[in-house]
């Protein structure tokens, strides 16, 4: 594509123009990159995709908030991962990722096995995982 053909399209995802690099042929023949206000069926994708991931973060808090899950569940969707994901990141079994997604046993865990959460989350500290009610106050229970 070149220089002048790279898209343009004025559409706001969540109140902001998308950044968006396009790499094009300029008149001399050379990879250029150009910035792109994007692509209008492009950037209705993406807007789209953020709804979703914003639906399934508010569902896991609200699962948290009446005490179905943990709040490493919350802080999981958030980060948009998945178990065997933050298994990965924590140096953790996926089982023992699955086992303390439960309230429970969540309750029950070490300040080390805490830490480790904290660190693929990239939290303050773990009191954040700790007080997960004072961290989301505010938000409505629907």
């Amino acid at each position: 594509m070149k220089e002048k053909e790279v898209p343009q399209d004025q559409i706001k995802i969540f109140g902001k123009k998308p950044p968006d690099v396009q790499y094009a042929i300029d008149e001399g023949g050379n990879y250029i990159r150009v910035k792109s206000a994007g692509w209008e069926p492009k950037n209705e994708v993406l807007r789209q995709a953020w709804e979703e991931v914003n639906e399934n973060v508010e569902k896991a808090r609200q699962a948290v908030t009446k005490g179905e899950k943990s709040p490493i569940f919350y802080f999981m969707h958030k980060n948009i991962m998945d178990i065997s994901l933050l298994a990965e990141y924590t140096g953790l079994w996926r089982w023992k990722v699955k086992r303390h997604l439960k309230p429970g046993v969540f309750k029950k865990l070490k300040d080390s096995t805490l830490e480790k959460y904290k660190q693929a989350f990239r939290l303050d500290s773990i009191e954040t995982l700790r007080n997960f009610e004072a961290e989301t106050r505010g938000k409505n229970d629907n």
